[in-house]
């Protein structure tokens, strides 16, 4: 599977979109570390729950897939991207994210979570396992996402926002 930087198919602007989730996706995947070597049962899916809720929004926004941005569109290009969305299966675009969403998103990852959970109570080599784990979980739902917003982009041919100013 293609990762997301060669989807953009040498597209510079698509490109340095996809960088800048990317460096937010990194930040976010790092607290998801911290908080899996941390000892303490549930906190780390409850961390993750909470950057993958700002995070997926934010994402959203940086392509222009967010619930306000859509409406903003003629009615022909949003239903182009609700088939787009369909196609894709995709719950995360176009939507107001609750956490009942990601935690179906999270539901992709279950089984690393759940070793993670049992890792962490090794002293120093499963807190390490498990900061790793918990990086690796993040890092894949948010790529996966940042692909799945990419090829919705190309499906319905949407054009990237304008940069704020």
């Amino acid at each position: 599977m293609p990762s997301s930087l060669q989807l953009v198919q040498g597209d510079p602007a698509l490109a340095e979109v996809v960088r800048r989730c990317r460096r937010l996706l990194n930040r976010r995947a790092m607290v998801a570390a911290a908080a899996s070597a941390v000892p303490v049962p549930g906190l780390d899916w409850a961390v993750d729950a909470a950057l993958l809720s700002n995070l997926v929004p934010q994402i959203n926004e940086e392509f222009g897939l967010t619930p306000a941005q859509l409406d903003k569109l003629p009615r022909h290009k949003r239903e182009q991207v609700q088939k787009a969305v369909g196609a894709i299966g995709s719950v995360l675009i176009g939507k107001f994210i609750t956490r009942d969403l990601v935690l179906r998103m999270v539901g992709k990852a279950g089984l690393r979570m759940t070793a993670r959970q049992a890792t962490k109570y090794v002293p120093l080599a499963g807190q390490a396992v498990s900061a790793i784990m918990g990086y690796a979980a993040v890092r894949y739902l948010g790529e996966e996402h940042i692909k799945d917003c990419i090829n919705v982009m190309r499906s319905a041919q949407l054009q990237l926002p304008a940069p704020d100013a």
